[in-house]
């Protein structure tokens, strides 16, 4: 009704007549009206310049969470924002206005609905997540009295924690990860365990177990760069002696229990490339490579990311 008395009014001074005794000139009339009456609609439709989408579609616990979002505004210079529960996600650029963000699940969460947040370009949208239950396999331990197992030091822990908590900016990892070793796998990912016949509530098998031979080679799954370098000198009591490389954005893997290392701190390896060989260092019972995968300080399952490119 306001603006269409506006036209009303404006109309009958921008043609000098009386419309209501000029019947000629109605078609200009109402096509002045149509001008008035359409163009504030427009300026005030909504426009959704935020695009999510969450991969894959049917996420089950173990699984990473990827969150691309595209954005339309060029000119805005902070990246979007993803939060799931208490935590907050960093959100990479992978292409120009798309960013990236990587969601960790793990065996010790609960399966069911969750909510991803997502903020951008002035907007933000609630996505309901369902990732699914997975049953894990269960071993049941027995220790000997008194026996309480190889204790970490503190350096090793605070150095180890150090490194699973890195986010390069930098992407440098391309298509699916390699197997690291050409051993048969031994433990998979997950495994819950009963000690004594307790069921260890906070324990899982953080990464997947190759039972190579001793001395077999070890390569890089991925491109990326060494940022641990651990040896049982220097009191890698668990770990034994260790590589950690960095593939950027929150994407690590760590190998354990290597009988030698072939890499240095800061070296750039590529995929493919030998860093070091199996062994039985540190809390081993034999020789093996345990490769973990870790996002966002997260143990993940490696497998989908051997199975499908994560780009």
């Amino acid at each position: 009704m306001i603006i269409e008395n506006s036209a009303s009014s404006l109309n009958k001074k921008l043609l000098g007549f009386d419309v209501k005794n000029l019947t000629v000139n109605r078609c200009a009339i109402n096509v002045l009206k149509g001008i008035f009456a359409v163009f504030p609609i427009t300026l005030a439709l909504p426009v959704d310049a935020l695009q999510v989408k969450v991969t894959p579609i049917n996420p089950k616990l173990g699984d990473t969470l990827s969150v691309e979002i595209n954005v339309d505004n060029p000119d805005n210079s902070t990246n979007p924002t993803v939060a799931s529960g208490k935590n907050t996600y960093p959100a990479f650029e992978i292409a120009p206005n798309q960013y990236r963000a990587f969601i960790p699940t793990t065996p010790l969460e609960k399966a069911g609905t969750r909510t991803v947040r997502v903020a951008g370009d002035g907007q933000v949208q609630n996505l309901a997540v369902n990732v699914l239950n997975r049953k894990f396999p269960v071993q049941r331990i027995t220790l000997p009295p008194g026996k309480a197992g190889v204790g970490a030091t503190e350096y090793e822990l605070k150095r180890v924690a150090a490194f699973k908590a890195l986010q390069t900016p930098e992407k440098y990892w391309n298509g699916v990860l390699l197997k690291p070793n050409a051993g048969r796998m031994s433990t998979t990912y997950g495994v819950r365990r009963y000690y004594n016949g307790t069921f260890a509530k906070d324990y899982y098998h953080r990464g997947l177990d190759y039972a190579g031979a001793a001395g077999s080679p070890v390569i890089a799954p991925a491109a990326g760069r060494v940022a641990l370098v651990g040896r049982v000198s220097q009191g890698f009591r668990v770990h034994g002696n260790v590589v950690g490389i960095d593939h950027g954005q929150g994407v690590t893997s760590i190998f354990m229990h290597l009988s030698r290392i072939n890499v240095k701190e800061g070296d750039f390896v590529k995929a493919g490339q030998q860093i070091g060989a199996v062994g039985s260092t540190g809390a081993s019972t034999g020789p093996h490579l345990h490769w973990g995968l870790y996002v966002n300080g997260q143990s993940v399952d490696p497998t989908p990311w051997r199975t499908k490119a994560v780009n």
